[in-house]
Parts: structure tokens; sequence; C-alpha cells
């Protein structure tokens, strides 16, 4: 069975007063801390008894504490924030339908993922393209000079692919 709803602008504009919330309630927690709060969460969810629709927002929240914690991707500060806001707002058990109430605790969670996940599709589109990337590089062989050429081209195509998620980012803000 499929069920498709439209959010009206007051609708998003509520969804993003509830994660104003969640940031200020979190203020002064650092990334540190909400990464494993995150993680927390990921571990003490009962994921195996959630709707599909749920699961597979799950498997995204994973790839985005991945990518904060991969140093090779070294995410830049602006599209950082935003990877940690979405966590703040997946983490907080009492968000606008809390947690523990059965069938319906993650519905806000899985539309706020939704809404956050899209506004981040560049960001997690360059970090795939990345990892990819680095996959087909392999690992460095032995040898300093061998080493710093993998190392550069890692770099490279970081850079690339960070000045593409900041021009896609300005382009859609325009």
């Amino acid at each position: 069975m499929r069920i498709t709803f439209e959010l009206e602008p007051a609708d998003i504009e509520r969804l993003q007063a509830a994660l104003a919330r969640t940031r200020r309630s979190s203020g002064c927690a650092d990334e540190v801390e909400v990464i494993e709060a995150a993680k927390y969460t990921l571990d003490h969810l009962c994921a195996g008894g959630a709707p599909a629709y749920v699961r597979k927002r799950l498997v995204e929240v994973q790839r985005l504490i991945l990518m904060l914690e991969d140093e090779a991707w070294a995410l830049p500060g602006p599209e950082r924030a935003d990877v940690v806001d979405t966590l703040v707002y997946f983490s907080d058990p009492d968000d606008l339908i809390p947690d523990h109430v059965e069938v319906i605790g993650l519905l806000d969670d899985a539309i706020m993922l939704e809404l956050l996940l899209r506004r981040l599709r560049h960001v997690r589109k360059a970090y795939g393209d990345f990892c990819s990337f680095r996959a087909g590089l392999g690992v460095a062989s032995d040898g300093e000079a061998a080493r710093r050429l993998h190392a550069c081209e890692l770099a490279r195509r970081r850079a690339e692919l960070h000045a593409r998620m900041r021009r896609l980012r300005l382009k859609e803000r325009a």
C-alpha cells in the first residue's frame, strides 16, 4: 500500500520550528556528543519492527555518521553543520512525536529525515562519488612517493567535489 500526502508551506514551517527547538535544546552539545547520541539511538531503536519507510532513512543516518567520521573526506563547515543538525533531530527521543509511541513514534523522524536528506542530496552524492573514487584508487602502495601520490589524488578529487557541493548549494539558494 502506498500512502502519500502533501506538505503545505505552513507544515514545513512547523517542522522547521521543531528542528529549531531541537537545535536550541541541544545547543551546548558538540559534534562528538551528537554523533554518539545518534549511534546510541540507532543501536536502541527496534529497527526490525519499524516500518520500511523508517528503516530506509535509518540506513541514511548511518551513512551520515560515516561521512562525518571519515577524516579523508573532511566535510567543510557549513555542510558539516547541516549534517550534525540532521543527527540532532534524529537523536531527540522527545521530538514532535515521542519515539516510544507505538506505530507512529518514528513518523515525524522519517518525515524530517526525508526533508533534511533532500536538502543534503548534493553532499550525499559528492560523498558517494568520493568513496567510489577512493575505492577505485585502491590502497596506497608501499613507498613514500606512492603514498604521497595517493594522498594528492584523494585531495584533488575531494577539493573538486567540495567545490561542486558549494556551487550546487549556491545555485539552489538563488
